[in-house]
C-alpha cells in the first residue's frame, strides 16, 4: 500500500518539470514579445502580458504591482531601451514556466542611461490559452 501511496502522489503532484517543444517555445516567444513591448514603450502592450496579481521586483530591489509598474513606464522613471538576454532555461510545471537566465541591460533612469547584467526567474501561467507573468526577480551582477 505505501509503495502505491507514493506512485499516486508522484502522478498527482508530478516527478519534475514536464515540457513539450511547443509550450518551451510558447514561453521564449512570450518573453520576446514582453522584453519587445517594453524597449518600444507599449504600455498597453505589456498590461496586456502581465497578470492583475504581478510581482514585479527590480534589480535594485523595489518591488511593484503591476500597476505601478506600469506607471513607472508610462511615466519614463525607467526607459528599457535594449534587453538582451542569454543563458535562458525554461521549465515547464504544467501551465507554469519558470523561466532563469542573464541578461544585459540598457536603461535610463532620472534621464541617465545605465547598462548592467542581471540574472533574473520569471514566473509565466498560461491562463485561458493566454500567457502572463506573475512574478519578475532580478538581481544585479557585479560590474566585470
Amino acid at each position: 500500500m505505501r509503495g502505491f501511496t507514493v506512485i499516486a502522489f508522484l502522478a498527482v503532484v508530478g516527478a519534475g518539470p514536464i515540457a513539450s517543444q511547443d509550450a518551451l517555445g510558447d514561453a521564449r516567444q512570450f518573453q520576446a514579445k514582453r522584453f519587445a513591448a517594453m524597449t518600444h514603450r507599449d504600455i498597453d502592450g505589456v498590461a496586456a502580458l502581465l497578470g492583475e496579481d504581478l510581482t514585479y521586483t527590480h534589480s535594485g530591489g523595489d518591488t511593484e504591482t503591476k500597476a505601478e509598474f506600469l506607471e513607472t513606464l508610462r511615466s519614463g522613471r525607467i526607459v528599457y531601451e535594449q534587453i538582451e538576454p542569454a543563458d535562458v532555461a525554461v521549465r515547464m510545471y504544467g501551465q507554469t514556466a519558470v523561466v532563469t537566465g542573464r541578461s544585459t541591460m540598457h536603461v535610463r533612469t532620472g534621464g541617465q542611461p545605465q547598462t548592467f547584467q542581471i540574472r533574473f526567474v520569471e514566473v509565466d501561467v498560461a491562463i485561458g490559452g493566454r500567457w502572463q507573468m506573475v512574478a519578475w526577480q532580478a538581481t544585479r551582477l557585479p560590474s566585470p
